[in-house]
């Protein structure tokens, strides 16, 4: 998915690298460094249900491109997140790519829908909201 911000790439990759600002709009990570090689975990769910998510960092490209391994504890399945970001027209549009979903298990909880609204509401008004605020 991709969402234009009106906010320079610098912004919007501090938002999405330093844990500090992460801590802010994404997940309560305990520990994030934009390092291949990282490895970080952090938990989320729902009402019902939480689950430890475990991160390592693949490739970082400073103010253009971050990705990670993204999987559940005690669940099959790998997949990867990667965020890219592009100057537009003085502000940033993020290209956000969740791939290998298709490898969790053929759970409610890990169905494509739920991954769609997670990221839409995570890039369209979280993020948004952050990196847009004065």
């Amino acid at each position: 998915m991709e969402r234009v911000y009106n906010a320079p790439v610098s912004k919007v990759w501090k938002a999405i690298s330093d844990n500090d600002q992460m801590k802010q709009w994404y997940f309560d990570i305990a520990e994030f460094k934009a390092e291949p090689g990282f490895e970080f975990r952090f938990e989320a769910g729902d009402k019902n249900m939480t689950y430890v998510h475990l991160c390592v960092v693949k490739e970082v490209i400073p103010g253009k491109k971050l990705s990670y391994t993204w999987r559940y504890e005690g669940y099959e399945g790998d997949s990867l997140v990667t965020f890219e970001l592009f100057p537009e027209n003085g502000g940033t549009r993020l290209k956000l790519t969740h791939e290998g979903l298709e490898t969790f298990p053929p759970i409610a909880a890990f169905a494509k829908q739920n991954f769609v609204m997670g990221w839409t509401d995570i890039t369209g008004r979280m993020l948004k909201e952050f990196v847009e605020k004065a």
